[in-house]
C-alpha cells in the first residue's frame, strides 16, 4: 500500500527536524582545521549544542565532559598540554553520536594581535615581499584573520579560518604578526599561531567594551563628546550619494585611460566606513569577545594613527591603559602584552608625541613591553613597510621578557629619571647598555627649556647609561624633552642597535601659536 500523505509528511518533517538538531553541535570558528593550542596551560574548549546536553572532548589522549547550560552553551578546559608539532584531531561528541571534528590541529604559543591599519598591513605589501613569499615555507605558523564586522552588542561567534603559512598563503597574513612570529617560531622551535583582529582607520575606543569606556570617569565625558561630535550617516541617502558619486568615477576614470592620465581615487561609502568603523566599542563587541576565552600566550597592538588629533591624544593613555586591563580581566590571567610605539612621521601637531608619550607611560601596567620604531617609518607614508623589523623588535620583547631567553637588549633605551643641577639636566635609562649613537656623530634631538616655557636646542653628553644635558642659551633648565616632535632626526641607540623612545619631563599644553603680525601698520621698530 501507498504511504499515506500524512505519513509521509511526518517522516519528513521528522528527518529535517534530526538535521536541524544535528548541526546543534558546534564549535567557534576559532577550533577549525589547521588550528594552534596553547601549550603548558589548561586549554580553554567551548562550544553550543542542545539544552542540557552532555558534551565529550577527546584530544591528544584525553578525554573531558561538559554538560550544556539551558541555553546551550558548554565549556571545559583540557589539562595542560606539551608542545607539539603532530598533527592531530579535536573530537566533540554529543548524543546519539554526532560529533564535529577538528582535523591537523598542532600544540605551540598563540599570540592575539589587534588595531588598526598597521597591524591589518598584509605581508604582499611590506617590503621585499617577492623574497619573503618565496621563504615562507613554515607550515607549523598558522593565521587566523577575525573576519567579523562590528556589533551594537558582545557577539559569541567568529567568523574566519586558519591557514599554515606557505608561499602561496604568506601574502595575506598581518605583516607585523606574521614576522614576530616568524622570530619566535625560529627561536623556540614550537608552531606559532597568530590571531589577526584589526581594521584600518578606527580608533581605540572602537576595540574597548562600551561599559568600560561608560563607566571610567576619566573615558566618558569624552566619548560623549566625541560621540556628539560623529556625523550622523543616513544609511538610504549615503547609498545614493554613493551611487551618484561611484557614476562620476567610472566615467572620469574611462576618460583618464583615454588619455593616458592618472584616474582619481574611488568614492567611499560613508555608511559601509561607518559600519565598519563601528561607534564606540562596536569592534569590540564583533571582533574580540568572539574570541574570549581563547587560550593565549600573549597580545599584540598597533594602533594610535586614529588617535592623534591634538584633542583626542591626551585621553589615549586612560584608554590604553583601559584597553590592556580589561581584556586581561575577561581572559582572566595578566597575559603578556606589548604595542608598536608610533613611528617617524610628517603630522603636524603635538597629538603624534603625545601618543607615543601615552604608550611610554602604560608601560607602569606589569608585563607590558614596546617596540620603539622612530627610525623605521617613512615621513609621508602612514604604512611604512619595514615590517620585519617592527615584528622583530616585538619578538626580542617577547624573547626576553617572556620566554626568558638571552637577547641583546629587549627595548631600546627607556627614560628612568632625571635630576637637574650646575646648568644640567642628568638623565638616567634603562636598557641601555652599550649607549651610543648609531652614527658616531653628536647625540641628535634634545631640547631645553628655562621657566619661560620656550625650548632651544641642546647637547647631550653620553655618560656609562645616562646622559648630560646642557644648552648655553638654557643655563638654568627645567623640563627636557627629547625626540618630542612627529617626524624626529636622532641617533641615539643602546648597544643592540634600538632606539631610544622620545620622552619629556615637563606636561605643559602647547604654548598658543603667535598671533599674524596686522597688516598696513608698517615695520616694527
Amino acid at each position: 500500500m501507498p504511504t499515506p500523505r500524512s505519513t509521509l509528511l511526518a517522516l519528513l518533517c521528522l528527518a529535517a527536524c534530526q538535521v536541524l538538531t544535528a548541526a546543534d553541535l558546534k564549535l567557534p570558528a576559532l577550533f577549525s582545521d589547521h588550528m594552534v593550542l596553547q601549550r603548558d596551560k589548561a586549554v580553554a574548549v567551548w562550544g553550543w549544542a542542545d539544552a542540557d546536553e552532555e558534551i565529550t572532548v577527546e584530544f591528544a589522549g584525553q578525554k573531558k565532559s561538559a554538560k550544556a547550560d539551558a541555553s546551550g552553551k558548554w565549556s571545559l578546559r583540557l589539562d595542560p598540554l606539551t608542545a607539539s608539532a603532530d598533527s592531530r584531531k579535536l573530537i566533540a561528541t554529543g548524543k546519539d553520536g554526532r560529533k564535529a571534528e577538528v582535523s591537523d590541529v598542532l600544540v605551540g604559543d598563540v599570540w592575539l594581535g589587534s588595531g588598526q591599519s598597521n597591524m591589518a598591513m598584509t605581508v604582499n605589501r611590506a617590503k621585499d615581499f617577492e623574497k619573503e613569499k618565496a621563504a615562507a615555507t613554515f607550515p607549523l605558523i598558522r593565521h587566523f584573520k577575525e573576519e567579523s564586522a562590528g556589533a551594537a552588542t558582545a557577539q559569541t561567534q567568529s567568523k574566519g579560518k586558519w591557514l599554515a603559512c606557505t608561499p602561496d598563503n604568506v601574502g595575506a597574513f598581518s605583516a607585523t604578526l606574521y614576522f614576530f612570529g616568524r622570530e619566535i617560531h625560529r627561536e623556540v622551535g614550537v608552531p606559532v599561531g597568530l590571531i589577526n583582529t584589526s581594521v584600518g582607520g578606527t580608533p581605540i575606543e572602537s576595540w574597548i567594551a562600551p561599559e568600560v569606556q561608560e563607566t571610567k570617569p576619566e573615558l566618558s565625558a569624552a566619548l560623549k563628546a566625541q560621540s556628539a561630535a560623529l556625523p550622523k550617516i543616513d544609511p538610504e541617502k549615503a547609498k545614493a550619494d554613493y551611487a551618484v558619486e561611484l557614476k562620476k568615477f567610472k566615467a572620469a576614470k574611462a576618460k583618464a585611460l583615454a588619455e593616458g592620465t592618472k584616474a582619481p581615487r574611488p568614492p567611499r561609502n560613508a555608511a559601509e566606513v561607518s559600519e565598519r568603523k563601528g561607534s564606540y566599542g562596536q569592534l569590540f563587541n564583533g571582533k574580540v569577545a568572539p574570541l574570549v576565552p581563547y587560550t593565549l600566550k600573549g597580545m599584540l597592538w598597533y594602533q594610535g594613527e586614529a588617535n592623534s588629533s591634538d584633542t583626542r591624544a591626551p585621553l589615549y593613555v586612560h584608554q590604553l591603559s583601559a584597553l590592556v586591563t580589561d581584556w586581561r580581566t575577561r581572559w582572566g590571567e595578566e597575559l603578556p602584552f606589548a604595542w608598536v610605539q608610533l613611528p617617524n612621521f610628517s603630522r603636524p601637531g603635538e597629538g603624534w608625541p603625545l601618543i607615543r608619550e601615552s604608550m611610554l607611560k602604560t608601560l607602569a601596567l606589569p608585563k607590558t613591553g614596546m617596540a620603539v620604531t622612530i627610525d623605521v617609518g617613512e615621513a609621508k607614508d602612514i604604512h611604512p613597510k619595514d615590517k620585519q623589523e617592527v615584528g622583530r623588535r616585538l619578538s626580542l620583547w617577547a624573547l626576553g621578557n617572556v620566554y626568558g631567553r638571552k637577547v641583546a637588549a629587549a627595548s631600546g633605551p627607556l627614560p628612568a629619571g632625571h635630576e637637574i643641577k650646575d646648568g644640567a639636566v642628568f638623565v638616567t635609562l634603562a636598557h641601555a647598555d652599550g649607549l651610543k649613537t648609531r652614527d658616531g656623530a653628536p647625540v641628535k634631538g634634545f631640547q631645553l627649556a628655562g621657566a619661560d616655557k620656550q625650548w632651544k636646542p641642546a647637547t647631550a653628553r653620553i655618560d656609562g647609561a645616562r646622559l648630560v644635558v646642557t644648552s648655553a642659551e638654557i643655563p638654568a633648565p627645567v623640563a627636557l624633552r627629547y625626540a618630542w616632535v612627529d617626524n624626529p632626526e636622532t641617533n641615539l641607540v643602546n648597544g643592540a642597535n634600538l632606539p631610544a623612545s622620545p620622552f619629556r619631563t615637563d606636561d605643559w599644553a602647547p604654548l598658543p601659536a603667535p598671533a599674524p603680525a596686522a597688516k598696513g601698520k608698517g615695520k616694527t621698530k
